[in-house]
């Protein structure tokens, strides 16, 4: 099985109302805590044989012994797609990785059928296989203005003024960070992140 999972932000009190701005709103009262909930969902939810792919921002940037014993009791074949606050110049962190990359397309699948999917930190407006049914799958904006902005662009897209040729499949981005409240700071599956989508539509 497929997971998918951005902006973990581990070791960021910035994320905390204590010591921070907590502008995602976190249900967490200290960095201690955040970080047992989300490590135990995870391996609830998680088995060795899995592969999560962590779209960014797992942890502040710099060197961390304690981030390095976190992630390592996260249950999974984990890939790495970089964003702007990951830091792996630590061989021993480094290690605990499948594969990191900056950007990365798969095929993932259930109930018999097949999905492109385009893995970015980053939201991006124009994806390869845009036109072909490729969903963009990424995190960076968390709950914010930006993202707001960004699924308005994805919907004018899809509108009946937007690009869309006949017969072209809906243009689909949907943000993985860990915060939005389908995600509920687990790793998710393909198929739960679509039946969201479908809820929305």
């Amino acid at each position: 099985m497929n997971y998918y999972i951005s902006d973990l932000h581990f070791f960021c009190k910035s994320q905390l109302d204590n010591g921070g701005v907590n502008f995602d709103k976190r249900p967490y009262k200290t960095l201690e805590e955040m970080h047992a909930d989300i490590k135990d969902r995870w391996n609830k939810k998680v088995t060795n044989g899995d592969r999560v792919f962590i779209l960014g921002d797992i942890s502040m940037r710099g060197y961390n012994e304690n981030l390095v014993a976190l992630v390592a009791q996260l249950k999974g074949q984990k890939v790495l797609v970089k964003g702007n606050h990951d830091d792996v110049s630590d061989a021993r962190y480094k290690q605990l990785f499948r594969e990191i990359c900056d950007y990365r397309e798969v095929t993932d699948s259930f109930d018999g059928k097949s999905y492109r999917l385009i893995l970015s930190h980053y939201p991006i407006l124009m994806w390869n296989g845009q036109h072909k049914g490729a969903i963009l799958l990424y995190g960076h904006t968390h709950n914010s203005r930006e993202d707001i902005y960004f699924q308005k662009c994805i919907d004018e897209m899809n509108s009946e003024n937007g690009i869309l040729h006949e017969n072209e499949p809906e243009i689909m981005a949907i943000n993985v960070g860990c915060m939005k409240e389908y995600m509920d700071y687990t790793p998710r599956s393909l198929k739960e992140l679509l039946k969201h989508k479908g809820s929305n539509r």
